[in-house]
């Protein structure tokens, strides 16, 4: 019986789907399911469900739970990980707040790139290097299934540091070629796609229905007011650039310098800048989802549905042989040829027993290549800030990023991490405090 840990179980919709997709395989149903949250009520939520599931369902799976990080690594042979480090979202409204207030720095996401992103990797990356060495001394043969964002310096960051197996988990290809099948009006199961690029700026290649370039759909989605809205930035850059990328056109906004400058473009282009109030807002949010959620799950039978996330479905094809195809973030050992080496990149993957195989890529086009590098750097500055214990790689990361070069000084933003810094410092470490 193989056993498999989730840390950050406590999440009712990210913990339950993941959850149901593992008891959605029936190769899987013997399981043992090892739940661990801090947050104990929330946990409790989720461990009942995952019970219920199991016992209505007529599954041999075990069900396991405890606040205690050791205990759920233990044995493990798989290790899913999904966490946040801070009170509720206070945090990430600081990340925006702070810049917004010192030198009027717009950002949308703030979560995976930019100062927030910058932020939040000073935050979780030790966290996740925490977890990694417990899995060295518990479960060294373990395969750590990484949901947690900033995904890109957080693996580069275990990679570097410590000798476990580990893939980066995310759902924008998913997304975005079901996405990209509406706008070119075809069947998703007919869709043959190549992907490759970084965590949240990965590439379409190629996109094809059988031996027909569907790119010609897409293009003609320029010269359409009403498709080009749905998707104002992502169709902006296949118009500049060429090809279409993997993350939302709110996001994409602030992983380059053009969009988030210039208030004429927002408004065209009808981007919405975060503020602490909309964290605020989503905190609130969250927790009336939270109680809908728990109040409408005791009221109905506690259904099993696979999702589209990779994490299950890796498990499946490692336990039983059976061939996969996805995309992970993984090492960039000469998959990708012009970005950096060591970086972490995002590439087509195969899972059979014998487990996860990156796929070589070659080159990406060069003015892709170009836009993802200029991620990079800044990623591999934060990656060692952290492992190098280097405050100063801390100012150069955010004197790096292309949105907030293309919006501040190099004294404001100099300003605007040293009091991020200051009003994190119980966060981060405290070589980087200050």
């Amino acid at each position: 019986m193989r056993k498999i840990a989730f840390l950050g179980a406590g999440s009712f919709g990210f913990g339950r789907r993941l959850v149901s997709d593992i008891l959605s395989f029936p190769e899987l149903a013997d399981s043992t399911l090892f739940l661990m949250d801090p947050a104990a009520d929330r946990l409790d939520h989720i461990r009942a469900l995952s019970e219920r599931m199991a016992s209505e369902a007529g599954l041999p799976a075990k069900i396991e739970a405890s606040i205690d990080r050791r205990q759920a690594l233990d044995g493990a042979d798989y290790v899913i990980a999904s966490i946040r480090v801070g009170s509720n979202l206070e945090p990430e409204a600081l990340d925006v707040r702070i810049p917004l207030e010192v030198a009027g720095l717009r950002q949308t996401v703030s979560d995976t790139v930019g100062v927030g992103g910058i932020m939040k990797g000073l935050r979780t990356i030790p966290a996740m290097l925490d977890i990694a060495r417990d899995m060295e001394s518990l479960c060294p043969s373990a395969l750590l299934l990484n949901y947690t964002n900033p995904m890109a310096m957080i693996m580069w960051a275990i990679a570097d540091a410590t000798r476990i197996d580990a893939v980066g988990l995310c759902h924008s290809v998913q997304g975005t070629s079901e996405q990209l099948a509406r706008y070119a009006g075809v069947d998703y199961a007919t869709l043959r796609y190549h992907v490759a690029g970084i965590n949240h700026m990965a590439w379409f290649l190629e996109l094809s229905q059988g031996d027909q370039d569907l790119y010609p759909r897409l293009r003609a989605c320029l010269d359409d007011s009403e498709a080009f809205s749905r998707d104002p930035v992502r169709f902006e850059i296949l118009r500049h650039f060429g090809y279409f990328v993997t993350e939302s056109s709110t996001h994409m906004s602030e992983y380059v310098p053009y969009f988030l400058r210039s208030p004429e473009e927002i408004e065209r282009l009808s981007l919405r800048p975060r503020t602490a109030e909309s964290f605020a807002g989503q905190q609130s949010s969250r927790e009336e989802r939270w109680r809908t959620m728990v109040a409408e799950s005791a009221a109905q039978p506690a259904q099993i549905r696979r999702s589209n996330e990779y994490g299950a479905r890796i498990i499946h094809a490692m336990e039983t042989g059976s061939p996969l195809a996805i995309n992970g973030n993984v090492p960039n050992t000469g998959l990708i040829r012009n970005l950096s080496q060591g970086s972490c990149v995002e590439v087509p993957c195969l899972v059979d027993r014998s487990g996860l195989h990156p796929c070589f890529v070659g080159d990406l086009p060069p003015q892709c290549a170009a836009l993802c590098e200029s991620n990079i750097r800044v990623q591999g500055l934060v990656v060692r800030a952290i492992l190098e214990s280097n405050r100063e790689h801390v100012f150069h990361a955010a004197m790096a990023d292309p949105n907030t070069t293309a919006q501040l000084t190099l004294p404001q933003i100099r300003e605007v991490m040293a009091q991020l810094l200051a009003a994190q410092r119980d966060l981060i470490p405290r070589s980087l405090a200050g």
